[in-house]
């Protein structure tokens, strides 16, 4: 071996060795010191008898260091042996962990109210609760004001018998303002404070308006014609947009939290996207998806409260099925079959779980888990058909309405951890509705 490949040998060991670092807790000291000292010695005097008391102490000392051993240096630890839980022991251990409480859903209503004339209608969209924390409800020709704070009524307003009878209501986002839809195509925009009528809304629709959606200060108007029209309210010709693409009785409107996207369905078993965002082009008034899936009227429709791009809608009699759809692609997610016509939907507020309201045959509101959609609770009381649902502005309560002219209101979303009180401060939008001229 030459000079330099000695110097390269003994370059690479010292960085072979460099790279062990002695975990000197685990070293014999004593031992070591002795094989250093009196072991060598042993080995370079073999000749050199020995006394029987030399050899008895070397014989003692051995047992005591151990010196069968063939290690001095110990650069790792033994890995510690497991340890083994008895059945026992293993579940007091799972046990220990804290198990979020299970909600107790009661199943019985907290309230019962009358409705009288409450109108058995599939395609009308009759109650709806409002920020401000007052319920509307329509019966026949009249609409009615309750306050859930004082639980006091009102009456806001009560059409002429050739107008005929109310079919839809919605509150503005203000809790403040609200629409009424009539059956003679005309749409009517009340102060509830005031108890004052601003305007009428007329000339756009040919029938009855039976669905409305408010997005900020455009008020969305769907018909037994057909037509979907976006009404800015703001300005003396309201009308907008106008949305064609069903064929029968627009039954359900609802705007997605972000005001970008509308979903719309229909008696002509249809259920439309649009997106308004695409107003500056050519296409805005074309539909960015038409879901053709049901097999029945969809009234039922409620963008998800916790993922803005989720869709729940539920079909009529013939179809049963609630369906959930990414809105962004037009995918059907989930198909799931209730068993019962769908008549409306509400997505929790506090936890991901979605209510149904139905039909024939148990009229009940079923409380599901999402995504998994296992039952959590049936909710039965109602002899009729479950109309309309409505939240309240908390989140917790829930109010439905019925074709056997009840109103009832159930605890089924429990109670939030930091409930969000209603704003009373109206939206700039409506800063100066009191001046626009009625028509």
């Amino acid at each position: 071996m030459g000079f330099q490949e000695r110097a390269l040998y003994r370059k690479s060991s010292k960085e072979m060795l460099d790279r062990f670092i002695p975990n000197r807790s685990a070293m014999d000291f004593d031992y070591a010191h002795y094989m250093l000292t009196d072991g060598k010695k042993a080995k370079e005097n073999p000749a050199v008898p020995s006394s029987p008391a030399k050899e008895a102490y070397q014989k003692q000392l051995r047992e005591v260091f151990n010196m069968n051993r063939t290690r001095i240096l110990v650069f790792k630890n033994k890995p510690p042996a497991p340890v083994q839980l008895m059945p026992q022991e293993y579940a007091s251990v799972q046990q220990s962990k804290p198990v979020k409480p299970r909600r107790h859903i009661p199943q019985t209503s907290e309230r019962t109210l009358d409705a009288p004339d409450l109108s058995d209608d599939y395609y009308l969209n009759l109650l709806d609760w409002g920020s401000s924390n007052v319920l509307a409800l329509a019966l026949a020709s009249t609409v009615y004001l309750w306050d859930a704070s004082t639980g006091s009524t009102s009456e806001l307003v009560t059409v002429s018998k050739d107008i005929g009878s109310v079919t839809s209501v919605n509150w503005a986002p203000d809790g403040r303002h609200i629409a009424v839809g009539l059956n003679n195509s005309e749409v009517q925009l009340w102060d509830s404070t005031a108890n004052h009528q601003l305007r009428t809304l007329k000339g756009g629709h040919t029938a009855r308006v039976g669905s409305l959606a408010w997005n900020n200060h455009i008020l969305t108007t769907g018909s037994m014609d057909g037509k979907i029209i976006n009404n800015d309210i703001r300005i003396r010709n309201p009308i907008v947009e106008t949305y064609r693409g069903h064929q029968q009785e627009v039954c359900g409107l609802k705007w997605s939290a972000s005001g970008t996207q509308l979903a719309s369905g229909g008696n002509d078993n249809l259920v439309h996207i649009w997106d308004r965002s695409l107003a500056s082009s050519n296409t805005a008034t074309q539909w960015l998806h038409r879901l053709q899936d049901h097999t029945a009227a969809v009234k039922a429709l409620a963008w998800c409260s916790f993922q803005g791009n989720l869709l729940a809608t539920g079909g009529g009699g013939s179809d049963r099925c609630i369906k959930f759809w990414n809105t962004h692609t037009g995918v059907c997610l989930n198909s799931v079959d209730t068993g019962s016509q769908v008549c409306s939907l509400l997505w929790s507020k506090n936890e991901r779980e979605l209510l149904s309201s139905h039909g024939f045959t148990q009229n009940q509101l079923t409380l599901c888990k999402y995504p998994s959609m296992v039952k959590m609770a049936d909710l039965c009381g109602h002899t009729s058909r479950v109309l309309h649902m409505a939240q309240s502005p908390d989140g917790c309560t829930v109010a439905s309405a019925a074709g056997d002219e009840t109103l009832r209101f159930w605890n089924v979303f429990g109670t939030p951890e930091l409930a969000k009180k209603a704003t009373a401060a109206a939206p700039e939008a409506f800063a100066n509705v009191n001046r626009i001229h009625i028509s």
